[in-house]
């Protein structure tokens, strides 16, 4: 059955519609402009393949696998690559995809898409919304879903690359194209990176990957220069007592009464041991102990994230969460808390020149009006490992909701459902032009014809 997603109107939501872009003109000395016919053999090129470009979209959206288990999405992704005409190396760092097309001399950029899915039952009311089940980690059954948008990001890689492929006269070098597995794990990468993604394969000069944004208008793009997106570590706490009866708490050790204080105790590091101007966040996101009203169990489990920027501040948040656990178990005589530090995902810092340059790339397509600043996030992104792998990186974000969806969430007064949200689904049509037309002369600047 085909879905033709531009014409599809759901509840308040208006018609979808292709923006027709202003261009500015961009600066001679930052990036190398494109010409008009370039961007309208881009634009064409998405007309005439459409319906196929759609279909692709359609088949990952409803198939949605969870992190490291992307057998499926990354089989058609590496199938519609090689009939892209791309050299295929497929089971890199699990089911990571690495795709390389040569074109003569020039520099190699890497083009990063995300693979997998989330554990969230959708709730959007699109015809194709996914109904896949899955086993979560505790064992129960949950939805699995794009809720971060990365079919978007499958479908606008694989159609650039097929743009690429079938333009060879537009740019010269060495197009590189990775479908990573388990970037919601925040593990993808360093999987690839550990299987020797840069060992196997030439470093790239350059790295880009693009992010939909859940709140931005479609037919926009926003980045930033330098920190973009944070540390994100996760720690879990076992605060350890004294078991015994309800009615007889002086002869325990409550684990509980620690946990919460131990969790009123850590709301204090951020606003009285770091800097006001360096931005951290410690949450307790889950606490378990006990299973009955009358019985003081001898243990209570925290789970907590972390997110800075910095190695300097990612240190001292940790140290001061350890130091404080400890110190309320001293306070209650009680054993020593059981502490585990995972490492997750290390801040993302766009590089500085390419992010400009891009910049003035993005100016001269869309106009000056629909580029605009990204301000910084404390989300995570492991996409940021390939910058500390010694590679200038750009990651940026394109908006994915059209204006007339904003204007009505805000004329009901409630935010748009944000990414990782059951109900969160992108306006596609206008969505995947914008980033497959930015991603293209993004590359095509990069790569010039010899």
């Amino acid at each position: 059955m085909k879905f033709y997603l531009h014409r599809l109107v759901i509840g308040f939501v208006l018609p979808l519609c292709v923006m027709t872009p202003m261009r500015a003109e961009a600066p001679k000395s930052v990036g190398r402009e494109v010409g008009t016919s370039s961007s309208e053999a881009v634009t064409s090129f998405l007309d005439s393949n459409w319906e196929t470009i759609q279909a692709h979209y359609v088949w990952f959206h409803s198939h949605p696998e969870l992190s490291f288990e992307e057998k499926e999405t990354a089989g058609r992704f590496a199938e519609t690559m090689r009939t892209n005409g791309f050299a295929v190396t497929t089971g890199v760092g699990g089911h990571g995809v690495v795709a390389i097309l040569e074109n003569g001399e020039g520099p190699t950029v890497m083009m990063r898409t995300d693979l997998d899915a989330l554990p969230v039952t959708e709730q959007t009311p699109v015809p194709f919304a996914s109904t896949v089940k899955a086993k979560s980690t505790s064992g129960s059954t949950t939805g699995v879903m794009h809720a971060c948008g990365h079919d978007v990001h499958i479908t606008s890689a694989l159609t650039v690359s097929h743009f690429l492929a079938s333009h060879p006269k537009l740019w010269s070098g060495r197009l590189m194209v990775i479908g990573q597995p388990a970037e919601e794990k925040g593990a993808g990468a360093r999987a690839m990176l550990e299987d020797g993604l840069f060992k196997k394969f030439k470093k790239p000069d350059y790295a880009l990957a693009l992010h939909v944004s859940a709140d931005d208008p479609a037919g926009s793009i926003k980045l930033r220069a330098g920190f973009s997106l944070a540390n994100v570590d996760s720690v879990d706490i076992t605060m350890v007592g004294r078991g015994g009866h309800g009615s007889a708490p002086h002869a325990t050790i409550d684990p509980i009464v620690q946990a919460a204080e131990l969790i009123m105790s850590l709301q204090t590091i951020v606003s009285r041991e770091m800097r006001p101007i360096d931005p951290a966040v410690v949450t307790v996101g889950s606490i378990h102990g006990g299973f009955k009203h009358n019985v003081i169990d001898d243990k209570c489990h925290l789970e907590i994230t972390v997110r800075s920027y910095g190695d300097t501040v990612r240190t001292q948040l940790l140290e001061s969460i350890q130091r404080k656990a400890k110190a309320v178990a001293l306070a209650y005589n009680a054993p020593a808390p059981i502490i585990s530090i995972s490492e997750g995902t290390p801040s993302l810092r766009n590089d500085d020149a390419l992010a400009e340059r891009m910049r003035m790339v993005f100016e001269n397509l869309l106009g000056k009006e629909r580029v605009g600043e990204s301000e910084p996030s404390m989300g995570g992104e492991d996409f940021s490992r390939y910058g500390i792998a010694g590679v200038p990186i750009l990651m940026y974000g394109v908006g994915s909701v059209e204006q007339a969806r904003l204007d009505r969430y805000a004329k009901l007064k409630v935010p748009p459902p944000s990414l990782h949200s059951g109900l969160y689904y992108p306006d596609f049509e206008p969505t995947l032009r914008t980033g497959v037309r930015s991603m293209v002369v993004a590359i095509m600047d990069l790569m010039p014809p010899k």
